[in-house]
This record gives structure tokens, sequence and C-alpha cells, in this order.
């Protein structure tokens, strides 16, 4: 089969690999389509270090079983599929508890680190237990599915937060996941949504996703902002979907005495923390990582138009072209936002 391959650092080659071998309680996928993730193009410069060469990234997917191991029953070839970009292992304490996101012994697709390498699907067929699947709609369309695991993630941010309705939130960041988390708060039931972001481009975005209330500031300017426009009491929710020191703090001075911060983006390992101002306010600060079990809501969601994401598709690629909207990513060509790669057209 073929392959795009991270054969070295800033270095992608389309090769011909061995079609995935698969376990009995795997399943081989016909890859329909798979997105370039961010966390990808981090990888293809070895800023991450969870990319380690050579690997086949990608993991955001969707395509159709060609074939089942001895032991899936629930499955057959000809299904329509996605699945879930962390394998986890279904049997440790977390994943009991339902919290498979921090599983001990997790890994993701697409991810290549000290401790393990699971090929992904920039491929034309990619390997997965049949534990992490779930069934697509007939009619969902390949490169839109590709995004049911960023919206997963958008949801879980959410979800965590224990939202109960009503609420004013804040979602700063106006990249994909942001853009999604927006759409997620306003889906489970928040009053009002305003979102932040240094782009304007990317606001625009916002707009066109439903989400006209943006905010062209960061820093003092939005703290300002955002207390003008709630009596000087800030926000009930904020969504961090940055992940830097400046936005972690503004996020911490937007929201009002008892309110909720949930942390989804994770750029710098450390950032500094107004101790007491969380403490005095008892600001509730919450952490999320990936999604656990969000899946079938994306899903439903989606299809249903409360969470829309065809306009945060750029464009979609051969496999033979997707080197070059890697390099056009990684030099944040502006209007690029959501690549979506399609193995075998």
């Amino acid at each position: 089969m073929k392959a795009l391959m991270l054969e070295e650092y800033s270095k992608l080659q389309v090769k011909d690999v061995p079609v995935p071998e698969i376990g009995s309680e795997e399943v081989l996928i016909r890859v329909g389509a798979c997105g370039i993730c961010g966390s990808d193009v981090h990888g293809y410069d070895g800023s991450s270090g969870r990319r380690i060469p050579p690997i086949i990234m990608g993991h955001e997917a969707a395509g159709v079983i060609e074939k089942v191991g001895a032991d899936v029953t629930e499955w057959k070839p000809g299904d329509r599929v996605t699945f879930d970009s962390t394998v986890y292992c279904g049997k440790c304490d977390y994943c009991q508890r339902g919290e498979v996101n921090l599983c001990n012994n997790r890994q993701v697709v697409g991810v290549s680190c000290n401790e393990f390498r699971r090929h992904g699907a920039f491929a034309e067929y990619v390997s997965v237990p049949a534990r992490i699947l779930y069934r697509l709609p007939e009619d969902f369309p390949m490169e839109e599915a590709a995004m049911l695991e960023a919206v997963s993630i958008a949801l879980h941010g959410v979800n965590v937060t224990k939202m109960k309705g009503g609420e004013s939130a804040l979602v700063i960041g106006a990249g994909m996941i942001g853009l999604l988390t927006a759409q997620a708060a306003r889906a489970k039931g928040c009053r009002s949504v305003m979102i932040a972001d240094v782009d304007a481009a990317r606001l625009k975005m916002a707009e066109e996703v439903g989400i006209p209330d943006t905010l062209h500031m960061s820093g003092k300017e939005l703290i300002d902002e955002v207390l003008k426009r709630t009596g000087g009491e800030g926000v009930d929710v904020v969504l961090e979907a940055v992940g830097r020191g400046e936005t972690v703090v503004a996020s911490i001075e937007c929201v009002r005495r008892g309110g909720t911060v949930t942390l989804i983006g994770n750029i710098q390992p450390e950032v500094p923390l107004p101790l007491q101002r969380v403490v005095t306010r008892e600001v509730r600060l919450q952490g999320s990582c990936a999604s656990a079990g969000e899946y079938p809501e994306a899903i439903r969601l989606m299809a249903s138009g409360a969470i829309t994401v065809k306009p945060l598709i750029s464009a979609v690629s051969s496999l033979e072209n997707a080197a070059n909207y890697f390099d056009r990513l990684h030099a944040r060509e502006a209007g690029l936002l959501k690549v979506v790669v399609a193995p075998n057209e």
C-alpha cells in the first residue's frame, strides 16, 4: 500500500509499505479521509517529541472496514466507521471507570515516542482494535467524519466543565479546537458564547459557524472588555483553547467568582498561575485531555447540524500532495485551517 512516511523531521515521502497485519481483535480499515492535526504539524518538525521517525502519522480518520480479526463479531467488511485516536486497554481501573483517555496503557494512533510506536492513517489502510470503533451513518461524508476526533475533544472539554445550562461562556482561542468548543458550548445550552483571538481571519471563521460574538483582542484589553460586558463580574465559564501563559492568566481574570476555567490548550509545559486570585475567588480549574466516549454525541450533533465543520475544511488533498500541505500549514499560511487527506482518491 501507499503511505505518507515521516522519514526524518521535516521530510515526508509517499512510500510503498506492507498492508498492516491485524490481530484477532483488530480490524483493517480502508482509509477514506484523515485530517492533518496541529499535533501532526508539530510532530513534522520534531517540536513535540511525540512523532519520532520513521512513522506514519494521522489519527483523525474514517473509512470502511476491509477485514476483521477472528474474534471480531460486531463488525464486518463494508461497515463505515471512525475510531478513537486513543487506543485504550479496556482493562485498567481508569478504563473500568470510563476514563479511557487516562488509560494506564494508553497509546495514540499515528504517534511514535519513547514508550510506543503506532502507525497511523496517512495511508491507504490502517489497523486498529475493534473496541475503539464507532459506526458512521450511511450519508455521513468521509471528509467531515475526519473531523469527529476534534469535535469529540471539544465536547469533552465542555462535558468536564459540568455546566447546567444557561451559562455565559468565553472561549479563548479560535483555532480548530476553539471554534469547535464554542459550537459545543452553544449546543450544550450556554445562553451566550464569546470567542477571542488575535487573528481576525479566524474570528471571521467563527462567524461562519454561528458564533458571531467575537473579540479581536488579548491580554488586558480582553479582560477589560469582558468585565465591561458582564458588569464587572466576569463570565460563568472560560474555555481556554490556546495553552499559553498569557491566555491562562486572562482566563482566570475573565471568569466570575466561583466560576470555572477549563484548560484545553496545551502548548507551554508550564505557565504562571495567579494563585491568590484563584484561591480567594474560589475559581475552579479543570483540565481536559482528549475525549472519553464523546464520539456518538459528536456524530449526533454534526448529523443534526448543531455543530458544523464544513466551513472549517480548507482543502482535501491526495496522499501525494499532502507533504506540500504540511509545509504550508507549518508556515501558518493565512486562511489555511484544516486540510483533510484522502489516501485512496
